[in-house]
């Protein structure tokens, strides 16, 4: 993983002003951005600013932005059924690309509400297999990765309008969709061309205009 800064933001508020973290900032804006391969940790944290935005509103919704490779399958299956378990809409944009589990938050999003950006991508592959250990052991793993391609399968089958057989056959090979193809295979509900406001305020009164 690349090493980087993370940016300092100040936020003023009357005459006081404090030094926030960039994804503090976005936070309080209710805005989770995913820019990162998913593993374990990385699951925990998104969990947890579900959590609180959930348990500060339950009626404004949830803004994820996902620039991920992928990652742990079964990280992003315990985010996405947090997703799912919150009473906040979670609105979902692809930034960049939404690879294999990645690709599974994306498609969770709110109906209506899940976007990608015209030069974004969403790849689409089997769970891979690195195990160790004893035969007995490897059969066990083996059979642990069949069972949780199923329950991706199963929860993008739900997501996308498509078929367990047709994702299973698709999914044997990485499948690369740009933005339109991501549309058109029911990943996204549209390409994000125009420019649209940031922040809860304004997300909430655009997400009110479109039910």
């Amino acid at each position: 993983m690349t090493s980087y800064t993370i940016p300092y933001v100040i936020e003023k508020r009357g005459n006081s002003e404090r030094s926030l973290d960039v994804y503090s900032r976005l936070l309080s804006e209710r805005i989770v951005y995913l820019g990162t391969e998913i593993d374990d940790g990385v699951a925990n944290v998104l969990i947890a600013q579900f959590l609180h935005l959930a348990s500060e509103s339950n009626d404004v919704p949830i803004s994820l932005y996902v620039n991920s490779p992928g990652g742990s399958p079964g990280a992003a299956l315990a985010v996405y059924d947090t997703m799912q378990h919150i009473r906040p809409d979670v609105t979902t944009t692809c930034v960049g690309q939404a690879g294999g589990p990645a690709a599974v938050l994306l498609a969770g999003g709110a109906k209506g509400q899940r976007a990608i950006l015209p030069h974004g991508r969403v790849i689409l592959h089997q769970p891979s297999t690195q195990g160790r250990g004893s035969i007995p052991d490897l059969i066990l793993h083996a059979d642990e990765v069949v069972r949780v391609r199923a329950e991706l399968e199963a929860a993008l089958a739900a997501d996308t309008g498509r078929d367990a057989v047709t994702l299973r056959h698709d999914t044997d090979r990485d499948l690369i969709l740009p933005a339109a193809a991501a549309v058109e295979y029911g990943l996204a509900d549209h390409v994000l061309t125009a420019q649209v406001p940031i922040g809860a305020a304004s997300v909430a009164a655009s997400y009110a205009a479109s039910r």
